[in-house]
């Protein structure tokens, strides 16, 4: 044994190293201990952002499947579901801030595992310019409401202001996720919390409306809406998942904070699965109640109105809310910018992590010594995220959309990565009991087919500008160039690093057989 110690940490970290090995995983310097199972769901919970979600992804998702919203959503959480117990059973064998860029290594080499964690970057890179874009939308109604000035709220529409108030937005949460877990936890309980009162209220006065008969596009509930089957072709099936798929996404924050929870083990997997099944629930009661006052139609608030799928929520909070309208402005505007906090911890990691094990220049595995964060690397993923935003706006005007549908793409590429990585990993080990079966073979292999699906079909889908805004470039839809062009970039800047920085891609930072680092509990 080993004992390896960062002038950055606050603890000594063991790692242990078994024979025949020279190396073994090594803390990266970050504070330990900092985040409960409680701190750790409310974060999970603030990264999915379900107001966010929800408001983004309606409207598109109305717009593929029509009534079988809500069975698409549970659909879609099933590979959610069976990725998470993947998730789980990797972290507790390899906790490790880089998650799937370090399992994927483990388990398939250091050229998958690279591709893994781009994966992973790009998808929170997508992610967080979208929330910092949609902030910005939220941000100018809600000073059209507080004041009275409806002009107020074009002001979204004016390119230039849009992308400087994004980038505002951008910087401080990065000065935030700097400063460290700590500082995001205390903002996390208030903004969640407000999140979900403000939703639960909608809820409540949704279903009175529909009820009461006063909203003319109400339509009455049915239990044919939670029928998959009635879904009429599988590109529809296939476009409906890539979007759900999309408002379950971010839970996998809760591993990617697992060096720094109490019982790193245990605690991030257990509040990984906790914050999936919270997140369905409320969901589905959101969803429902959204449909039986809205309908289905292209009229008024109708879910299918053009106007109104971008955002559906600011479309329907002052038919639903009257007066409390403005709290549900609040409620989107919290949850996008804690998300936007909360979600910077991800791509910072992996960052981190990449650099730790020399995937990425050294610079990004630079912690700061004040609050024991990845400083460097969260400075670099706000930067990318905000330039990738301020680019992504000037080509489209319809940025939000394109970039969702894009991001499903992500989300299915590096999820089914690490669910197939669990089950070859723990090859040796499948038929040792039943539940290892489960856990370990059957549930991972499960979801990463069904992701990888939909993956190809929306990947073959979004090559036409039909899928998505219909913006293109030289006749390419603009969804396709930003999914599969970003994957090919990572394989463009991967061959760059071997040449750079071979010692990765050798084999000699990190192998199967390196051992885990071990979690203070």
């Amino acid at each position: 044994m080993t004992q390896i110690t960062r002038p950055s940490a606050r603890k000594t970290v063991e790692a242990h190293d078994p024979a025949g090995t020279e190396h073994g995983i090594s803390g990266k310097g970050l504070k330990t201990g900092q985040l409960g199972l409680l701190a750790v769901v409310v974060l999970g919970i603030s990264s999915v952002a379900p107001a966010y979600s929800l408001t983004s992804s309606l409207g598109p998702a109305v717009n593929a499947v029509g009534l079988q919203l809500p069975a698409i959503f549970i659909v879609a959480f099933i590979p959610m579901i069976l990725v998470a117990f993947a998730y789980r059973e990797l972290n507790a064998d390899s906790p490790d801030s880089g998650t799937t860029f370090t399992w994927a290594t483990k388990a398939f080499g250091p050229f998958i595992g690279w591709m893994g964690g781009w994966g992973l970057l790009a998808a929170n890179i997508i992610v967080l310019s979208n929330l910092a874009g949609v902030a910005v939308d939220f941000f100018y109604l809600f000073l059209a409401q507080v004041f009275g000035n409806p002009d107020l709220a074009d002001l979204t529409s004016n390119k230039a202001l849009n992308i400087a108030t994004c980038l505002a937005f951008v910087a401080l949460a990065v000065w935030v996720s700097y400063r460290g877990l700590h500082a995001t936890k205390l903002v996390q309980y208030a903004m969640v919390g407000f999140q979900v009162v403000v939703l639960g209220v909608f809820i409540v006065m949704a279903l009175t409306h529909a009820s009461s008969g006063d909203t003319p596009t109400a339509i009455a509930f049915s239990w044919d809406w939670f029928d998959p089957t009635k879904i009429s072709s599988f590109e529809q099936f296939a476009a409906g998942m890539s979007l759900a798929v999309f408002v379950y996404w971010g839970w996998d924050v809760c591993l990617t904070v697992n060096e720094e929870t109490k019982g790193g083990k245990g605690t991030a997997g257990k509040a990984g699965t906790t914050t999936a099944i919270a997140v369905l629930g409320l969901y589905v009661a959101v969803i429902v109640a959204t449909m039986m006052v809205a309908g289905v139609g292209g009229d008024g608030i109708g879910l299918n109105n053009p106007d109104n799928q971008s955002n559906i929520f600011a479309a329907l909070a002052s038919p639903v809310m009257g007066p409390l309208a403005i709290l549900m402005s609040l409620a989107v505007l919290a949850g996008t910018a804690s998300s936007l906090q909360s979600t910077m911890a991800s791509p910072a990691r992996s960052l981190l992590a990449m650099g730790h094990y020399g995937a990425l220049p050294q610079k990004f595995s630079s912690v700061s010594k004040r609050f024991g964060s990845p400083g460097f690397a969260t400075i670099m993923a706000g930067a990318i995220s905000g330039g990738f935003y301020a680019i992504m706006k000037v080509v489209s005007e319809n940025v939000l959309n394109d970039t969702i549908l894009a991001l499903g793409l992500m989300i299915c590429f590096y999820y089914g990565m690490t669910a197939f990585a669990c089950a070859w990993y723990f090859r040796h080990s499948v038929f040792g009991s039943v539940r290892n079966f489960f856990m370990r073979l059957l549930f991972p292999v499960i979801g990463g087919v069904v992701l990888t699906l939909v993956f190809i079909q929306t990947a073959v889908d979004s090559w036409s500008p039909d899928f998505g805004s219909g913006s293109e470039i030289f006749g390419v839809g603009l969804v396709f160039i930003i999914g599969v062009g970003i994957l090919a970039l990572g394989a463009v800047v991967m061959v760059i690093m071997a040449r750079v920085r071979p010692g990765f891609f050798r084999g000699e930072t990190l192998r199967k057989d390196t051992p885990a680092l071990v979690v203070p509990e």
